[in-house]
């Protein structure tokens, strides 16, 4: 009986082809994401910092075309988390770092003031950190408790989570919880428009964004001004800060250096925060 001859299966060819071809095209895919990520940059976190941090972005690309820099909200928290994971480049934080996260590397960009604010029309100019304390958490109801008028106070505060209310928390409430009644926003923006438009409303809002349709009131004799924040005797005031999962390099570094850099201040000194000489992390 003769031999049978045998040739290898067509399959098994077609299987090692197929391998190859996988291998090349995710090879490629790969050297394309990093080049994504070697000319591109993501920042994420605060909606306080957003604003800002997109105004230095839009500067930076001018210099530098050939990077793209995308700069998304989500909340302090969100921003702490995200450098924790590498999700963004940069994580954005209105307030301190908890002990938890200080081993992340951080750097205060700029400092911001708290201001509470009333609508023009009311005639007070001046509240204790405990009357406003009390208003906030229901223990104070009425203006004319404060010398004002016998109307009720519309309290309006920031939503859960966010960096303006955990520094509000933080820095004034005591462990005290906001009344539950009170008109929640979710920026400093629409708690700017509602105190505009309400004679009887309180809120507070970041210094910087203060203008003629609020009035911020001085607490314990203070005035909020930027003077005040940056001598200690206007208390009411919060870090502005990036996050970074560890020591920056390349072109995080860069974009850094230039936010703490004379134009970087200039840029932020200009949109009303407070800037000092010198960045320094922690």
């Amino acid at each position: 009986m003769k031999p049978v001859k045998t040739t290898p299966p067509r399959r098994a060819h077609f299987v090692s082809k197929f391998k190859i071809i996988l291998l090349v095209f995710m090879t490629s895919l790969s050297s394309g994401c990093n080049r994504k990520n070697v000319n591109g940059l993501i920042l994420a976190g605060s909606t306080s910092v957003q604003p800002f941090a997109e105004t230095l972005a839009e500067a930076y690309m001018k210099l530098h075309s050939e990077i793209s820099i995308d700069v998304q909200g989500g909340g302090s928290s969100a921003g702490v988390m995200s450098a924790q994971t590498n999700t963004a480049d940069i994580g954005m934080s209105s307030r301190s770092l908890k002990d938890k996260e200080k081993t992340l590397w951080s750097v205060e960009i700029a400092r911001d003031g708290l201001a509470i604010i009333i609508n023009p029309k009311n005639t007070i100019t001046s509240l204790t950190l405990n009357q406003v304390r009390d208003i906030y958490s229901g223990v104070i109801t009425n203006w004319s408790q404060l010398g004002g008028k016998d109307k009720d106070i519309h309290v309006i505060t920031r939503e859960e989570g966010s960096g303006t209310r955990s520094a509000f928390e933080d820095l004034l409430m005591d462990d005290i919880e906001i009344d539950p009644h009170s008109i929640v926003q979710d920026s400093n923006g629409t708690v700017r428009q509602l105190v505009g438009d309400d004679a009887n409303a309180i809120g507070y809002i970041s210094l910087g964004l203060v203008n003629e349709k609020v009035k911020a009131l001085e607490l314990d004799g203070v005035a909020a001004t930027r003077e005040n924040v940056l001598n200690g005797t206007y208390v009411l005031s919060r870090p502005y800060l990036f996050v970074t999962s560890s020591e920056p390099v390349g072109e995080v570094k860069k974009f850094i250096d230039f936010v703490l850099s004379a134009d970087g201040r200039a840029l932020l000194d200009l949109e009303g925060l407070i800037t000092y000489d010198s960045g320094g992390s922690q």
